[in-house]
């Protein structure tokens, strides 16, 4: 793990990059999720809608339900933190707005489904009865990277397997 001070949001974000790291490894989208208290980590989670089979498993929802487990409420506390490596979408910001988060973190923006700052800025609705602070580009670079890298790796094993039933047809 690269040298960060301790419990600074790099340090958390590291943790969350780590998560995106198990998702990749099993094939899905590689976005990592770290809630943490006073300095201390409440939950932890990873996207894992195709391994779980359920489409709400995205590494922020992991990481709630993983907390309010721990804590048995279903509520978190007055200060906890979210540290996500790519932006939330409207699922996952209407889970953080439920569960009362305080602040969220994020690495990299979404723009096609981000929901903080990017396709839809739904906090700034004034629609909802709970607002969190947003704190965008913590390890914008490095989880970007590790996503461009998963869709390049994706796009190439597509065009092989193409390539290979290409192949079997003209047998």
């Amino acid at each position: 793990m690269a040298e960060f001070e301790l419990y600074s949001d790099e340090y958390w974000m590291q943790l969350a990059y780590e998560q995106a790291a198990i998702a990749a490894s099993q094939q899905e989208i590689p976005v990592g999720a770290v809630l943490v208290s006073q300095n201390q980590i409440l939950g932890m989670g990873h996207n894992a809608p195709i391994s779980k089979i359920d489409p709400t498993a995205h590494a922020e929802i992991q990481a709630i339900r993983q907390a309010c487990l721990n804590l048995q409420n279903y509520r978190l506390p007055s200060d906890a933190v979210l540290y996500v490596t790519l932006e939330p979408c409207t699922m996952c910001v209407g889970a953080l707005i439920h569960s009362r988060v305080a602040k969220v973190v994020f690495a990299a923006t979404e723009p096609k489904a981000g929901s903080l700052v990017s396709a839809r800025r739904l906090l700034e609705t004034g629609y909802y009865n709970h607002q969190f602070e947003v704190v965008s580009g913590c390890l914008q670079e490095q989880c970007s990277q590790q996503l461009s890298d998963f869709f390049k790796m994706r796009r190439q094993q597509k065009r092989e397997q193409k390539r290979q039933e290409k192949l079997q047809g003209s047998d």
